[in-house]
């Protein structure tokens, strides 16, 4: 029992620095590294009016970045997953609303998993000749994606929001018109791939890592 309850307390610990402190020495770090040439946001599922609440906290963290100098542009990361709605286009909309220029933002549409988000807009900042690259995204996500981009070795700097900043920061639930971001003939992920099949895509086995 005892050791049950020193293991219980072992993850609880873990869990708090991963969730709550380290996103703040990760921002801290960010601020003094900081202007990032561009920061990317991966994507969850829109579904036509209905806004994830997390969704929201991804994009109001990422273009809070922007909005307080920390990053020069922003990519924004997603396919058409589990929704008709390419996520990145989706929420490149959502940006704009926020007031933020058009010439700064930008929507990667083919990636179909958090690995994919980070491999695909990596590549795609390299091209458009950005620099510091940086991934902002929940603390959670972070945790895997921090990993795997370590593993990759992709140089590329992590900024997951911090839970007390990101609660205070508005995330109204605006209108916009996702049919540009509508994909015809669509066909959920889920129909098209086992579980087994979307862990591996999860994991980064779908990856062309030879590909320039």
């Amino acid at each position: 029992m005892l050791v049950h309850l020193v293991l219980l307390l072992f993850i609880l610990l873990i869990s708090f620095y991963k969730v709550i402190y380290q996103p703040i020495q990760l921002f801290d770090a960010a601020k003094i590294n900081a202007p990032y040439d561009v920061v990317i946001v991966p994507g969850l599922p829109y579904d036509a009016g209905k806004w994830n609440p997390l969704l929201k906290s991804r994009i109001v963290w990422g273009c809070h970045l922007y909005q307080q100098g920390h990053a020069k542009n922003i990519i924004f990361s997603g396919s058409a997953v589990y929704t008709p709605y390419q996520e990145g286009a989706v929420m490149k909309m959502y940006a704009q609303k926020l007031g933020l220029p058009d010439s700064v933002l930008y929507a990667e549409v083919q990636a179909e998993h958090s690995t994919e988000n980070l491999w695909n807009c990596t590549k795609m900042a390299k091209k458009l000749g950005f620099k510091k690259i940086a991934l902002t995204t929940d603390p959670f996500q972070n945790m895997f994606l921090m990993s795997f981009g370590k593993k990759k070795g992709l140089e590329v700097d992590y900024i997951p929001f911090v839970l007390s900043k990101v609660h205070y920061l508005e995330k109204p639930d605006f209108e916009i018109d996702p049919s540009s971001a509508r994909v015809e003939n669509f066909v959920s992920i889920k129909d098209r791939e086992t579980f087994w099949e979307r862990l591996g895509g999860t994991r980064g086995d779908n990856i062309d890592y030879e590909s320039k």
